[in-house]
């Protein structure tokens, strides 16, 4: 897929395994199965699901021994369901969180393991030029241990030669621009994207990039001085470990510090990167030349081979002002120690090990608290994943993926969405005329699922078997031109973002589609021989929540056909905001970490998720009314001692277990846009009077939030 300035709203933080190619991660993009009827749109009433109970599926649908009866489920549902599953299942050494996603990925990775072993030991018999010999050839290269700990930092020495050989700002802006037409950009982003006020088309964007610390304010705030200083060290030993004295090394990493600290300050928080008029400003190539006096655009297009026609996205001139200002002021040898610095850090993973070892031990340990590292051929397969993900996936999906079950998920789609039209028809805070832009929006709906209809190609990329840092640069390469191909042409709603093998879910506001990998389509999130309230509890509340993401605080700028564009009436969006807001307040009062009572959930950065996970869990829970409506002696039926309405909560609540480390989970509350999962499993259901009526919970239960606390938004 072309880059999406605006990030696609997943269902969870990314597990996909995609070590990036040289800091680029590959695109995927394809066409997908084409929009839902509509006849079902015209529905007002959620469909019968055509999914039936199956009450004597046993405890391999849910194992009811997992739960804990010591512990009442409406004071603590999350540990109600979960705690003895995560006091009996640690979270391994080589990572640093580990729960019922980490395990769907981890089944995904070993199909994938099979697929590129095979592909590897097959390769030299392969029909050339195939992706079975592409992806066997790369994933070989990585495994050849030998040859990479021979070529040591070898295949950077050009370009630390080049960067040695800088004089100048004028320099450094050529030496960025040349960079970037080989694939391995350096300070900003750069790629294409649908314009946000004419979706329909593809434009350049230019984003503010080229930090190494999480968030702008590990530069400066005291509380992260220690991760600063672990920083700087490691800056310095990356630098020592290409042959430079450590007295000098320590300098250079100081310069470097000082220099990121300098585009920090110019940079967006997590907040305010949610905030869509901070992802778009339109320029004419003139215009942004006058931002950046000192680095042509004109050249740097003409070197990337685009063609620029009124204008692209300079999405952000106060970190593109502060760019040129360095390049007009900053010593040559501070720019020097910068670009030494990222270029090595950039490819450290397919370099020696001094060099893998050395990343992880700062990313890896000190930032994220992982004891050991993966294994080496998942990181290899992470790469694989990075440089050539939708191939791998092809391959998956012919493994794996069969046609049932992408029919099977399809009606799921339809009753879900169709029980979200229903919601917003009966909303009694929102006025007739921002209702029915509303359903404009709803029609315009496209769902893809399970993996693209037509598959990319990958003629023109070439990979040895015995060259690895060579191969990941190509695919980076590669990647990119294939992503600047789109800049200048129609946007086509059909490709992916994602791989078939992601264990995840999205939905992209510029296009407005929804979008459901295969290796999501499995249990605890989907199974076809599961009752209703199982599968709606579980990858119907998904589909659920990516539909939502069209309504949140986010995805509700935008309209039907991708632009971001006011629909709502003014009273419409004060009455939202007000609803949200109670949102936020719930989240903020979050402290999810025993020993930091201090640190709180941010309710601004998790808003756009919180708003999918009540309105997801809302309208699956519409469609399992629907269809136990049709099955009535369903309905009645209990199965291993719960009801469908208990089921479906459970199942929502297993999705979401899990255990996290601590250095993680800082990470992510200062980070990620997704509350912590055992949140999750907890705050859409607290504000649902199906769950009260469910497990009979009463007023004062923590399960029951008070009337003047419930949030009702869709």
């Amino acid at each position: 897929m072309t880059k999406q300035y605006l990030k696609p709203l997943a269902l969870a933080v990314s597990l996909a395994l995609t070590l990036t190619a040289c800091g680029k991660s590959e695109q995927a993009a394809a066409p997908a199965p084409p929009p839902a009827s509509t006849a079902a749109a015209a529905s007002t009433a959620p469909a019968a699901a055509s999914t039936s109970a199956a009450v004597d599926t046993g405890k391999s649908i849910f194992d009811v021994s997992e739960l804990d009866p010591t512990i009442n489920a409406c004071q603590d549902f999350n540990g109600f369901v979960n705690a003895k599953w995560v006091a009996a299942n640690p979270i391994p050494q080589d990572r640093t969180r580990w729960g019922a996603f980490d395990q769907l990925a981890d089944a995904s990775l070993n199909t994938q393991h099979d697929i590129v072993d095979a592909a590897s030991k097959n390769a030299a018999q392969a029909k050339a030029g195939s992706i079975e010999q592409k992806i066997g050839y790369l994933y070989q290269s990585g495994m050849d241990d030998a040859a990479i700990e021979k070529a040591g930092f070898d295949p950077i020495k050009p370009k630390l030669d080049a960067i040695a050989g800088l004089k100048s700002g004028s320099d450094v802006a050529d030496y960025i621009t040349k960079s970037y037409a080989e694939g391995d950009g350096q300070v900003f982003q750069f790629g294409a994207g649908a314009d946000f006020q004419h979706a329909d088309m593809q434009i350049a964007y230019a984003n503010e990039a080229g930090l190494g610390l999480p968030t702008k304010d590990y530069y400066s705030d005291a509380k992260y001085k220690d991760i600063r200083d672990a920083y700087v060290a490691y800056i310095a030993k990356t630098l020592e470990l290409t042959g430079v004295a450590e007295a000098d090394a320590k300098k250079q990493a100081d310069d470097v510090l000082a220099f990121e600290t300098k585009l920090a300050a110019a940079s967006l928080s997590p907040v305010e990167e949610r905030d869509p008029k901070n992802e778009y400003h339109f320029v004419s190539v003139k215009a942004a030349d006058q931002v950046t006096p000192h680095f042509s655009w004109d050249k740097f297009f003409t070197a990337q081979g685009v063609t620029i026609d009124k204008g692209f996205s300079l999405s952000q001139p106060k970190f593109f002002a502060e760019f040129d200002k360095q390049l007009a002021s900053a010593p040559i040898s501070q720019w020097q120690a910068y670009l030494r610095f990222h270029t090595i850090d950039d490819a450290s993973n397919y370099l020696s090990k001094n060099f893998q070892d050395n990343r992880f031990d700062f990313y890896g340990k000190t930032l994220a608290g992982q004891p050991q590292q993966k294994p080496r051929w998942k990181r290899v397969l992470g790469a694989v994943n990075g440089s050539m993900g939708e191939a791998l996936g092809q391959l998956y999906v012919a493994k794996v993926f069969t046609p049932e079950a992408k029919e099977r998920a399809q009606e799921l789609v339809d009753n879900v969405r169709n029980a979200l039209k229903a919601r917003i028809e009966n909303l009694d805070w929102m006025s007739a005329e921002t209702k029915a832009k509303a359903i404009d929006k709803w029609n315009t709906f496209l769902p893809k699922i399970g993996y693209p209809d037509k598959w990319r190609d990958w003629s023109g990329l070439n990979v040895t078997p015995d060259n690895y840092y060579a191969n990941v640069q190509a695919a980076a390469k590669f990647n990119y031109e294939y992503d600047l191909a789109h800049i200048g042409k129609p946007t086509d709603r059909k490709e992916w973002g994602m791989t078939p093998q992601t264990v995840n879910a999205y939905y992209n506001p510029t296009d407005n589609t929804i979008n459901f990998p295969a290796a999501i389509l499995q249990p605890p999130f989907f199974n076809a021989k599961a009752d209703d309230a199982i599968n709606y509890g579980g990858i119907g509340a998904v589909i659920g929540h990516e539909a939502s993401h069209g309504f949140d605080d986010q995805g509700s700028q935008f309209d039907g056909a991708g632009n971001n564009k006011n629909w709502w009436t003014k009273d419409d969006r004060a009455k939202f905001d007000a609803r949200t807001q109670k949102l936020v307040d719930q989240f903020d009062a979050y402290a999810p970490l025993k020993d930091k009572p201090d640190l709180h959930v941010n309710g601004k950065l998790t808003l756009g998720e919180n708003i999918a996970d009540l309105g997801g869990m809302n309208v699956a829970y519409d469609a399992l009314q629907a269809a136990l409506k049709a099955h009535p002696e369903e309905a009645s039926q209990k199965i291993d001692g719960y009801t469908e309405d208990q089921r479906f909560f459970l199942n929502w609540a297993r999705v979401w277990r899990g255990n996290v480390r601590e250095k993680q989970a800082v990470l992510y509350l200062n980070t990620d846009p997704h509350a912590p999962a055992s949140l999750r499993a907890i705050a859409a259901p607290s504000n649902m009077p199906a769950f009260a009526s469910a497990f009979q919970c009463k007023a004062g239960d923590a399960m029951v939030r008070p009337d003047d606390k419930q949030v009702k938004i869709w």
